[in-house]
């Protein structure tokens, strides 16, 4: 592919004399050529999903080809010896969570520099707006699992949320233990739940997140029949037990890093908290988002000079 690209530049110099049109200016052969020579350099290279003995299903993240021809359109003007501008294609892994089957998820992929929020709902609306006002302020989206009994009798609420930008999804029915019950009534449990997403809030899921964070095997494979990925958490704030909202700031800014899910409650200790929590995540170099953004094999776009990805 090498050789070919040289030698169609190289044509486009003898064009002329075949043709009798003018010929382009050297400077943009010795642009496409430069352009050629560098990209195979640049590459970096799809990492595919894989499945981890401690932690699960870890998803693939998009690798980078040098897009040639847009590259040189957009260096093919500037002055001769000027560095190269390079424009990027995202490429996909051959290997993606929908490959992986029925594995519980616990992180995102470790190479991507994005951590989110798994806001679990099961009790309470107390210390909701506070916490949606703190997500505004610094424009990020989380992810809220809504218990179904819970959603059941906070429509409204769980409506305001989603019209906040927020992702919206499945908590099971009534906050039992997954791996206790029988597949009938597990099935029941993550099902009722789904049914209210889609016919209270128009929510089109694919997160499960079991209540305590207990599940077995039959648990993810159910969810799975469902078409729902089973999430679990890299980072817990226990907020449940009231800690001190700078002690949990600490726990997230000395133990995130790329991919963690964090997982947090409607409590005082986490609203009071999160302000914190955002800006010692983002002190770190992360970019927060929801789960589905951390899950995604998307690339997180590039600041440095010199990259451009569309």
């Amino acid at each position: 592919m090498f050789q070919f690209k040289r030698c169609y530049a190289l044509a486009l110099c003898a064009l002329p004399l075949i043709t009798g049109f003018s010929a382009p200016p050297l400077g943009l052969d010795a642009v496409m050529t430069r352009i050629i020579e560098e990209a195979p350099k640049k590459r970096i290279p799809p990492v595919d999903a894989r499945v981890d003995r401690v932690w699960g299903a870890i998803p693939g993240y998009n690798g980078l080809d040098v897009d040639t021809e847009r590259t040189y359109e957009l260096n093919k003007n500037k002055p001769a010896g000027s560095p190269i501008q390079y424009v990027y294609n995202e490429t996909s892994p051959s290997v993606n969570l929908d490959n992986l089957g029925a594995e519980p998820i616990y992180s995102g992929n470790p190479q991507k520099p994005m951590a989110a929020f798994m806001i679990n709902v099961a009790w309470g609306e107390e210390f909701i707006p506070k916490i949606l006002d703190t997500l505004d302020k610094h424009k990020v989206k989380a992810t809220f699992f809504f218990d179904g009994s819970w959603l059941k009798k906070n429509v409204a609420t769980a409506q305001k949320i989603g019209s906040r930008g927020h992702e919206l999804s499945n908590h099971a029915y009534s906050h039992k233990n997954m791996s206790q019950l029988s597949k009938s009534q597990a099935l029941l449990e993550i099902s009722k739940t789904e049914q209210l997403l889609q016919t209270h809030l128009q929510v089109k899921n694919r997160w499960f997140a079991p209540p305590s964070g207990d599940f077995d095997k039959q648990t993810v494979e159910i969810a799975l029949s469902l078409k729902l990925n089973t999430v679990l958490w890299t980072l817990d704030t226990v907020d449940w037990q009231n800690p001190s909202p700078q002690s949990l700031i600490h726990k997230i800014g000395t133990k995130a890093g790329n991919g963690s899910l964090i997982l947090m409650h409607p409590t005082r200790s986490s609203s009071l908290a999160l302000d914190g929590m955002i800006q010692a995540l983002q002190h770190k170099g992360l970019h927060i988002g929801t789960v589905s953004d951390v899950l995604s094999p998307k690339r997180i776009p590039a600041r440095e000079p010199g990259l451009l990805t569309p």
